[in-house]
C-alpha cells in the first residue's frame, strides 16, 4: 500500500551497536508503535524493512536510511514521531518521507565523514592530508572474509580538509592538541571506509594518532561534483509529494492512517 523512507542516527554510546542490534531495536519499536507493517511470505514471515549502506560498528552517524512497507497509508511525520518514542535514546529517527521515486540506493553516491584525531597537531594532519591528495594512488590492505584485499583508497576520496579544535569548543580538556579531519568519500566497489583513509595517511605520511579516531558520518547521499558536497537523498521524494506538486492530497486522521 505504501512505502516510507526514514533517516536515523547513531549517537553517543549507541554508536557501538551493530547493524543487527539496530534491527532488533527497530523491529521492537515497530511492534510497540503498532505500525501496520507488510510482512514477507513463507514459514517465517518478517516485516518488510530495507536497510541502505549501514555505517560500520563503532562509528557514529547522522545519516542512516531505511525503508518500510505498510499495509495502509500513514502520515510520515506522525509515524516517525510514534516510532521515535519507542526507540532508545541515541538511535533517533529524524526524518520521514513517503517513497515516491525509484532507485533510492543509487542516490547514496557518497558520504561526508568527520574524524576527530585527539593528540595530533593540526599542522601534522594538514601535511598528511596534502601528501595523501597529491598521490596518484594510495594502496591499503583490509582483511575480509575472503582474505587480505588490496585496493586504492585515494580514488574514493573527493575532498579532505582539516580543522583545529581549540579549548572551549567542546566538552573535552584543551591541554592536548586535537585536529578534525573532514572528508567526502565516494561509494565505490570495494567500499572505502574512514579507517582505510587513515591507513592511507599512515602509509603516505606516517600519520599515526595515539588513540583511535572518533568517527562520525555527517551526511550520505548524491554527490555534487562541482561543490564536492553531499546532498539530501530524500529531496526527490519530498519534491514529488502532492503538497510539493500542488495536487490535492488526502488528509491524515489522528492515528496517522489516512482516509481516502
Amino acid at each position: 500500500m505504501q512505502r516510507i523512507r526514514l533517516r536515523y542516527t547513531k549517537r553517543g554510546r549507541l554508536r557501538f551497536t551493530s547493524h543487527r542490534d539496530f534491527q532488533r531495536a527497530f523491529e521492537r519499536a515497530l511492534r510497540r508503535a503498532e505500525v501496520p507493517m507488510a510482512y514477507s511470505a513463507g514459514f517465517t514471515p518478517h516485516p518488510k524493512v530495507s536497510y541502505a549502506n549501514a555505517a560500520p560498528t563503532g562509528t557514529a552517524s547522522e545519516a542512516e536510511f531505511l525503508e518500510i512497507a505498510l499495509t495502509r497509508h500513514c502520515e510520515p511525520e506522525v509515524l516517525r514521531r510514534r516510532l521515535d518514542d519507542c526507540m532508545p535514546d541515541g538511535l533517533d529517527l529524524t526524518d520521514a518521507v513517503e517513497a515516491r521515486t525509484p532507485d533510492f540506493s543509487d542516490r547514496l553516491q557518497a558520504s561526508a565523514w568527520e574524524l576527530r584525531l585527539d593528540g595530533v597537531p593540526v599542522q601534522e594532519v594538514r601535511r598528511a592530508a596534502e601528501t595523501f591528495l597529491a598521490a596518484a594512488t594510495v594502496e591499503v590492505q583490509r582483511r575480509t572474509k575472503k582474505g587480505v584485499r588490496t585496493f586504492d583508497a585515494r580514488a574514493a576520496v573527493a575532498s579532505l580538509e582539516t580543522e583545529e579544535v581549540t579549548q572551549g569548543e567542546d566538552d573535552r580538556p584543551g591541554q592536548h592538541p586535537c585536529a578534525i579531519l573532514r572528508l567526502v568519500v565516494r561509494h565505490l566497489t570495494p567500499a572505502v571506509r574512514p579507517d582505510d583513509v587513515l591507513s592511507g595517511l599512515r602509509a603516505t605520511a606516517d600519520l599515526a594518532p595515539p588513540v583511535p579516531a572518533g568517527v562520525t558520518r555527517l551526511a550520505q547521499g548524491p554527490l555534487d561534483e562541482e561543490t564536492g558536497t553531499v546532498t539530501d537523498p530524500l529531496v526527490p521524494d519530498r519534491d514529488a509529494s502532492p503538497v510539493a506538486t500542488g495536487s490535492s492530497a488526502v488528509a491524515p486522521d489522528t492515528t496517522g492512517a489516512v482516509t481516502t
